[in-house]
């Protein structure tokens, strides 16, 4: 089955971190919401596979949008596709977005899974990251949500800031454990070159991430939340027995989806496809019926192979050899398999029931080794 992607592109204020498309206006928010619903509509053939299980709200802050927005966007995917009857339905949200009215909203959009942005406990860190709320606030969120009986719930966390150490990521994991949540989403901060933070490492204002550090607060995440039921599905993704992202799942295992919205990406098993990061343009161009709000690359059996080993690398399902042989040229194949032996020999990598997988040292090289595989 296929997933679509909706980009909400508004947000309160930016980031220091943030490197995806989005406007602190919300002046053109009605008008790209109505290009949204158009998108959809006139990109219904895109999936062969009409039958959707995944419905993602990203962003952006998609918890900025009013419950008329979110119903009238469901509205759209669910007449023009054939949505399961158990659709995982996530949305992205802020914890000061989540009031008691606004979970009231989203439950009646039959919205059954939140994604809330904590990113940490830590005052002085979330102000230092700019973010709109405080670690009070995340607590209360996630318990407001509960209460409101959300059953479904993942939080993000950051780590390997210049806050981070050993003691207080202890703490952060045992916090975010204590909140009884299904799913935590956990990832290295990475300071990117047209962020503030990028600037102001250029300007050494700020400094570089310390590698060595990052390892060891990702060996002790592995370890402390795999003691608590939590299992690591992908590098960066931990979910309870039953509560994996069905969503992000799907893109890794190579699924179709469809992404609308300015910026999001689509991929329908042959092709990429990703639409232009500017919101007027975006509304310009799907609103005189023109293909210019997207670009599109066909890909060839090269780009999909090395695409295949750098996404399910990162999971739990690892490289599958008997997929490799029925979908790619043999020549590929023995090029892996010679390729791969290096790392089966230095415990970086282990084969399980014909899969290649990553071992807890390989995880922390697992770019790099699947760029090593790449042909």
């Amino acid at each position: 089955m296929s997933g679509i992607y909706i980009h909400i592109p508004f947000c309160k204020q930016a980031c220091t971190y943030c490197d995806f498309h989005f406007s602190t206006s919300l002046k053109n928010k009605d008008e790209l919401v109505k290009s949204i619903i158009k998108e959809i509509e006139i990109r219904s053939n895109y999936l062969s596979d009409k039958n959707l299980n995944t419905i993602y709200f990203g962003g952006g802050t998609p918890s900025i949008l009013s419950d008329r927005d979110t119903f009238l966007i469901l509205e759209k995917i669910f007449k023009t596709y054939n949505v399961s009857n158990n659709a995982e339905i996530t949305l992205e949200c802020n914890p000061d977005d989540l009031t008691n009215e606004k979970l009231k909203e989203l439950k009646r959009a039959e919205i059954n899974r939140l994604s809330i942005g904590l990113q940490s406990f830590d005052d002085a860190e979330l102000k230092w990251m700019n973010r709109a709320h405080t670690a009070q606030e995340s607590e209360a969120s996630v318990k407001r949500a509960q209460d409101r009986g959300f059953e479904n719930i993942t939080i993000d966390l950051i780590y390997g800031s210049k806050f981070s150490n050993i003691s207080n990521w202890k703490k952060t994991l045992d916090k975010a454990i204590s909140l009884e949540v299904q799913h935590i989403s956990s990832y290295n901060l990475t300071i990117e070159d047209k962020t503030k933070l990028g600037h102001d490492l250029k300007n050494k204002k700020e400094q570089a991430i310390d590698d060595e550090k990052s390892a060891e607060l990702f060996l002790e995440m592995v370890e402390r939340l795999e003691r608590n039921n939590f299992i690591q599905y992908e590098i960066s993704n931990f979910g309870k027995e039953g509560f994996f992202s069905e969503h992000n799942s799907n893109y890794w295992k190579g699924a179709q989806y469809i992404g609308v919205g300015p910026s999001a990406h689509s991929f329908d098993g042959k092709s990429r496809q990703w639409n232009i990061k500017n919101n007027n343009l975006y509304i310009k161009h799907i609103n005189e019926n023109n293909n210019h709000y997207f670009e599109r690359e066909e890909l060839t059996e090269t780009e999909r192979f090395n695409e295949y080993i750098l996404t399910t690398l990162r999971t739990i399902w690892g490289v599958d050899l008997n997929y490799l042989k029925q979908h790619f040229n043999s020549d590929f194949v023995k090029t892996f398999l010679n390729q791969i032996e290096v790392y089966l020999k230095n415990g970086t990598v282990v084969l399980n029931n014909n899969c290649y997988v990553l071992t807890n040292s390989g995880k922390l090289l697992a770019d790099r080794i699947a760029s090593e595989l790449f042909v």
